[in-house]
C-alpha cells in the first residue's frame, strides 16, 4: 500500500509565492534602504524552504543528512536565510548613519520653454 504524501509544490507556491510577495510588497510600499528588500526576500525564501522541507520526502540517494531529520534542502537554505539577515542588517545599519536626503534642485532637469 502506498503512503500518502504532502503536496509540497503547493506549499512552496503559497509560502514562497503568495506570502513572500505580500510581505515584500507591504515592506516596499514605504521608502526603505538599499538592499533591505533583497535581504528580506532571501530571509523569507530561506525560512519558507526550511519549513517546507519538514514535510517533503528527502532525496532518495541522500536521505537525512544530520541528526536524523535535517535534509540537504534545509542545510542549503539556512545559509541563504542568514545571508538575508546580514543584508537586511547591513542595509539598515548604513541607513541609520546616512539619512536620506531629498534630491537637489540641480539634479532635476529643467523644463523647456
Amino acid at each position: 500500500m502506498r503512503q500518502a504524501r504532502h503536496a509540497t509544490q503547493l506549499y512552496e507556491a503559497f509560502l514562497e509565492g503568495v506570502v513572500l510577495l505580500v510581505v515584500i510588497w507591504l515592506y516596499t510600499k514605504k521608502p526603505r534602504p538599499t538592499m533591505a528588500a533583497s535581504g528580506l526576500f532571501l530571509f523569507g525564501y530561506g525560512v519558507a524552504r526550511v519549513l517546507v522541507e519538514f514535510v517533503r520526502e528527502p532525496d532518495e540517494q541522500l536521505g537525512y543528512i544530520l541528526l536524523g531529520w535535517v535534509t540537504m534542502g534545509q542545510l542549503l537554505s539556512v545559509p541563504m536565510a542568514l545571508a538575508g539577515v546580514a543584508l537586511f542588517w547591513l542595509a539598515h545599519r548604513g541607513a541609520a548613519s546616512e539619512p536620506a536626503a531629498p534630491p537637489s534642485a540641480a539634479a532635476q532637469p529643467k523644463k523647456a520653454r
